[in-house]
């Protein structure tokens, strides 16, 4: 996963599936087509990183790596501190989206200063070992990564479903070990691992009945 433009291309079609079990599993639940369509999300995302590799080694044209590089950070950095916590709000009660709706805030503010810092540029990727090294000229890197942290990792454990808390968990240690392996490969990583972690989401859709704090049916 994210090793290679081939496990990417894998890893992406596995996380693809899953996601097309995930919406399978909606149901009735208008409430979860957006987490559920987190995994299908995060699959295309990976797709998409394959081809900043081929780009980069140079197995298709600069442009398209180019392209593929763009739309890779910008889902990264711009739709995800966003997503992730507006699907969230949608699982809950409205009571309990009082306490995900500063999370909501704080993904937006970091969703709009990195796409500031985008525009602003340079925007580059490299190859470096088993992973794309993404950079960005970004100032005050480390209080917007931890709020882009807080945003979507904060949003996932006050859910009501112990699934969904699962998942945010395991994402914010994947964040630990991560931030302190690399910087500039963070970007890849992480979405990496938060990928393939999504099949939690998939459980989630399967076993989870909306509006419980034990949302679990196996019967």
């Amino acid at each position: 996963m994210c090793f290679s433009p081939q496990g990417d291309l894998v890893g992406g079609l596995v996380i693809s599936a899953i996601g097309v079990d995930a919406v399978r599993h909606v149901r009735q639940r208008g409430d979860h087509v957006a987490v559920a369509a987190l995994p299908l999300l995060l699959g295309f995302h990976q797709l998409d990183e394959a081809f900043v590799w081929w780009g980069l080694q140079g197995h298709v044209p600069a442009t398209v790596g180019r392209i593929a590089m763009w739309i890779y950070l910008l889902i990264a950095f711009v739709v995800l501190p966003i997503y992730v916590p507006l699907a969230v709000t949608a699982l809950e009660q409205p009571i309990r989206r009082r306490l995900v709706a500063p999370f909501v805030v704080v993904g937006a503010l970091v969703s709009a200063l990195l796409l500031a810092a985008m525009i602003r540029g340079p925007v580059t990727a490299r190859l470096a070992p088993y992973h794309v090294a993404y950079g960005l000229g970004l100032h005050h890197a480390l209080p917007i990564i931890t709020l882009y942290v807080v945003a979507v990792c904060g949003a996932l454990l006050v859910s009501q479903y112990f699934d969904v808390r699962v998942y945010g968990i395991a994402n914010l240690v994947a964040v630990v070990i991560l931030a302190d392996l690399t910087v500039n490969g963070f970007a890849s990583l992480w979405c990496s691992y938060a990928a393939v972690l999504s099949a939690a989401i998939a459980l989630h859709m399967r076993f989870a009945k909306t509006h419980r704090a034990r949302p679990y049916s196996f019967s």
